[in-house]
């Protein structure tokens, strides 16, 4: 029997997801929401940092790409939502760094 991704697994994923307008990973912007995962299925809610977000579209695809492709991946959901809204205080103490918000 082959093994299933678990939650490490797609959180290590997402973590190399860099939003293109930032180049900070979308784990560290906080982005995510929620990660489910169930006998090779995997459900992850996100948000964007405004609804409008230009690479929005990128972002939602290449997240469903990258999970698609952890060995043992039967079926990936991603649900786009925007409540909660998303605000800087979501950032990682990383990303505020490098964003220059603390030093």
């Amino acid at each position: 029997m082959s093994a299933t991704p678990d939650s490490a697994a797609v959180w290590e994923v997402l973590r190399s997801i860099p939003d293109p307008e930032f180049g900070i990973n979308i784990v560290d912007l906080g982005l995510i929401y929620s990660v489910e995962c169930n006998a090779g299925d995997i459900a992850v809610t996100m948000t964007l940092t405004t609804p409008s977000c230009p690479s929005g579209g990128w972002i939602y695809e290449g997240t469903k790409e990258a999970l698609a492709g952890l060995p043992g991946a039967k079926s990936v959901a991603v649900a786009m939502v925007f409540d909660p809204q998303w605000t800087p205080e979501m950032l990682s103490e990383s990303a505020q760094r490098q964003l220059g918000r603390i030093d």
